[in-house]
């Protein structure tokens, strides 16, 4: 939901997992407000997954420099794979790619590609192949989101959005398909969408209406390309702070605490634990799940999906209240 063009904090790289890989500088990019339940549910600071676990593979991932697409570059990366991370911005890329295999130890290459056009997409696999060889993970996870009042939105505006999401998903998805297929070469794809791409949302119609595509494509590719040995899935996060994200979608900041407040697990998500679920997906470990749509969001959903659960917010005196009035009723 909160991941387009985000920052994230750099992650461990095996063994004993050094807290140091999840700071950035003395900032703990995570949420300043928690409510009391939080504590029942802290986020763990460490790799999930084996040391090793994507060693000798290749991961290509798509807004790779910055946010979510970061924290799963390096987790990859610190599991062993080599890593191909593109963008639009090709200096903050390298810079993350630097960074990423100081800390692991692993090549990860910068390849520049805006996903809206065919032809760089094209270029980039290209490249890919050349400098890595064939992907086993492909990680679609560009995007690009803003809130507006839907009758504000121009053509270019709606475009600029779907051409993102939707479409840059689909250039990626079909350039790379189609080369593994003549490969004879399987792989798992992951996109990562948003809670709002299965109910809808105001004020972020482009974004919604792109996501729901992308999430229509992925599960129909893992009815279609499992025969080639490829594995489609979806994670829908909820609220993560990153700095992108939140720069767009909660400029002045005035609904971090309302967001809390429907989220049962009682705080916002952590980029660790996002990069670890994206990880065990695109693993061996995951190898019979295919067309899963994960909602990755503390309850989030649940709540605002129930009719009465607001009723969390009543207190035990009013509860006692409101049952003496319901003992008192008679009749229907």
């Amino acid at each position: 939901m909160w991941q387009e063009e985000n920052i994230l904090l750099p992650i461990g790289t095996g063994g004993e997992w050094d807290l140091k890989f999840f700071t950035y500088g003395t900032k703990i990019l995570c949420q300043n407000t928690k409510a009391s339940q939080s504590k029942f549910f802290p986020p763990l600071q460490k790799v999930m997954l084996p040391p090793n676990s994507f060693q000798g593979k290749v991961a290509f991932i798509t807004g790779g420099g910055t946010g979510l697409g970061k924290g799963m570059a390096t987790v990859l990366s610190s599991l062993g794979a080599q890593c191909v991370i593109v963008s639009r911005n090709i200096d903050v890329l390298k810079a993350t790619a630097e960074q990423i295999s100081s800390q692991t130890g692993n090549k990860v290459h910068a390849v520049q590609c805006d996903v809206r056009d065919p032809g760089m997409v094209q270029n980039a696999v290209s490249e890919l192949i050349k400098v890595a060889g064939h992907p086993d993970v492909v990680i679609n996870n560009a995007a690009g989101n803003f809130i507006s009042p839907t009758e504000r939105l121009s053509p270019n505006a709606w475009k600029t959005i779907t051409d993102i999401v939707l479409n840059g998903t689909a250039y990626v998805t079909l350039e790379i398909g189609k080369q593994l297929i003549k490969a004879q070469k399987g792989a798992a794809f992951l996109a990562i969408t948003t809670i709002y791409a299965e109910s809808g949302s105001g004020f972020v119609v482009p974004s919604s209406s792109a996501k729901a595509g992308v999430e229509a494509m992925s599960k129909s590719l893992a009815a279609e390309w499992a025969r080639y040995g490829m594995r489609f899935n979806i994670i829908q996060p909820g609220p993560i702070k990153t700095k992108g994200a939140f720069s767009r979608l909660d400029p002045t900041g005035e609904f971090e605490k309302e967001m809390i407040t429907r989220i049962p697990c009682g705080r916002l998500g952590t980029v660790e634990e996002l990069a670890n679920l994206a990880a065990f997906l695109c693993s061996d470990y995951a190898s019979w799940i295919s067309g899963a749509v994960i909602r990755f969001d503390g309850g989030e959903e649940a709540f605002i999906s129930g009719e009465f659960n607001n009723l969390s917010k009543v207190s035990k005196e009013q509860w006692d209240i409101i049952e003496g009035l319901i003992r008192k009723t008679k009749g229907s």
